[in-house]
């Protein structure tokens, strides 16, 4: 076997980093931006949700989402993530990354604004609107993971490929950030010019009429970034792996990439041969595919799996463990716009401490310690931490060991960012081969997010006390915290072990890692 590259992918390899790649980590990280912001922004919301449309003047309690209600909220915008990745990283390989990346783009502008309007203003009405709208809103989400992970990695060179990808994911820290800010913005500019009394002391006016207005503005900022970035995405040109490898339009993809690269780039003779050859040319579901990619590709949806489950059950548990700890106090004693303010606050606070220092962490890292050792590291940190909390659960939730529990839970955070939640996102972009990459990250990303529908409503469930007079309104009793918390260590580590099926992409070119190089002499 003689190891042949393209010339111009050769180029790209060894190209220095210069200003056009991090012009593709803005374009590709802008859409991980309004992702992130979308996805988080909403759990923000859903308590004003609660005491704007089911308020119940005899309840000692504000209103509240009914279970149904809440599930349908939180989640329809995660199963249409999932639709999403399965259908646009097909598509991404059959059209090329760059037609169908502005589509995806279309829809996430559109729908972010439409879910911030509404038909009608009964609580039917709203609720179904906004989770139509959320679900489409989550299909467009849905495509800018294969697609800005697999065009970061096709743009990078081989030297700091990693680091470009993890930057790109990193912007999805920022876009939570985001989410906080504006809702904190938004909420004190409220609170300064329609003050209202709490609800123990005025239940109806405890949340005015104009608090409608918080959300739908909270919502709908998420369209604004990713405007912006839609002229520069539609000038960026088709990646030379696409046009070279998939379109086999060798003149095409040179012609690109010496503009790019800003250098004159030669056509060599053999080159044809070279994408043309036949057994290059299997298909998904080949057995050839099977014995090239089939472990590795285990490997990659089964760690994205069991990682979603924790990463976004952890999500649903912040408001209760803020609750715990006292950082929002209870419902009755503020009014609803006072209310988003404080959930904010927290999120934001959690964001700034652990969530955001851990993709940064992983961009620094990951291409001097490789992406299996950050995957392994992570995995373990976060399994320890996870029953550190769990099974003294009991000693933390007192008053006094309340700093305690939020350093434990912030770590748990910024080991799940500097470890799986970023290398499972990474690794897929790397490993197949060029006519397959977009599908085979949109199949690991969806087995993703069916982990991230486990975890956000199995342990919505799961997570109710034992006990039947303790549980939220509308639940049957689950298995409580602290069960639920070993759970999701054990989730921990079992996907530890998993991470042993993924291979090592780091320092290697992409034609390497996916065998596409691999010709006869």
């Amino acid at each position: 076997m003689a190891e042949q590259q393209l010339g111009v992918l050769k180029a790209l390899d060894v190209a220095k980093t210069q200003l056009y790649h991090f012009t593709a980590i803005v374009i590709a990280g802008m859409g991980f931006f309004t992702d992130a912001y979308d996805l988080f922004c909403v759990s923000l919301v859903t308590k004003l949700l609660g005491r704007l449309y089911y308020f119940n003047p005899a309840s000692e309690k504000p209103g509240s989402l009914p279970p149904h209600v809440a599930a349908a909220v939180n989640g329809v915008a995660l199963c249409g993530t999932l639709a999403g990745q399965l259908f646009f990283g097909w598509l991404g390989d059959k059209l090329g990354r760059k037609k169908v990346y502005g589509i995806t783009l279309i829809m996430m502008i559109v729908c972010s604004v439409a879910s911030g309007l509404s038909f009608g203003n009964k609580a039917k009405g709203v609720m179904t609107t906004l989770c139509f709208f959320r679900f489409w809103l989550g299909f467009g989400i849905g495509g800018d993971y294969p697609l800005s992970a697999t065009i970061m990695s096709e743009y990078a060179n081989k030297k700091t490929r990693g680091a470009f990808i993890a930057a790109v994911f990193a912007m999805q820290g920022v876009g939570i950030l985001a989410g906080g800010f504006v809702a904190l913005a938004v909420s004190s500019i409220f609170d300064k010019k329609f003050p209202a009394p709490i609800y123990s002391v005025n239940r109806a006016l405890s949340t005015p009429p104009q608090a409608d207005y918080i959300w739908r503005i909270i919502v709908m900022f998420g369209a604004l970034p990713a405007a912006l970035t839609y002229y520069w995405r539609m000038k960026m040109p088709e990646t030379a792996r696409y046009t070279a490898l998939v379109a086999k339009n060798i003149k095409q993809a040179t012609q690109d990439m010496s503009k790019v690269l800003q250098v004159e780039l030669e056509m060599e003779e053999r080159a044809e041969d070279i994408v043309q050859d036949p057994r290059l040319n299997y298909g998904l579901f080949s057995k050839e595919f099977a014995r090239r990619h089939g472990l590795p590709l285990l490997g990659c949806t089964s760690t994205w799996f069991l990682l979603d489950i924790a990463f976004y059950s952890q999500n649903l548990f912040q408001k209760d463990i803020f609750s715990a700890i006292g950082w929002i106090p209870k419902a009755a004693t503020m009014n609803g716009i006072h209310e988003v303010f404080m959930i904010a606050r927290a999120q934001t606070l959690i964001a700034l401490c652990s969530t955001v220092p851990g993709y940064w962490f992983t961009v620094a890292f990951i291409d001097i310690m490789g992406r299996f050792a950050i995957q392994l590291m992570g995995f373990f940190m976060m399994t320890v931490f996870m029953f550190a909390i769990a099974f003294p659960y009991n000693h933390w939730i007192k008053p006094d060991n309340r700093i305690g529990f939020v350093v434990m839970y912030s770590l748990t955070f910024f080991f799940a960012n500097f470890g799986p939640n970023a290398t499972t996102f990474i690794v897929p972009a790397e490993i197949f081969p060029a006519r397959l990459r977009s599908t085979c990250h949109g199949i690991s990303a969806a087995t993703g997010k069916a982990g991230a529908i486990v975890g956000a409503f199995g342990f919505l469930y799961a997570a109710q006390p034992q006990d039947k007079t303790k549980t939220d309104a509308g639940y049957p009793p689950g298995i409580g915290v602290k069960n639920s918390l070993i759970m999701l260590g054990v989730i921990n580590f079992i996907g530890m072990l998993f991470t042993f099926l993924v291979p090592e992409p780091k320092g290697k070119s992409l034609e390497e890692l996916s065998g596409e190089t691999e010709v006869e002499k």
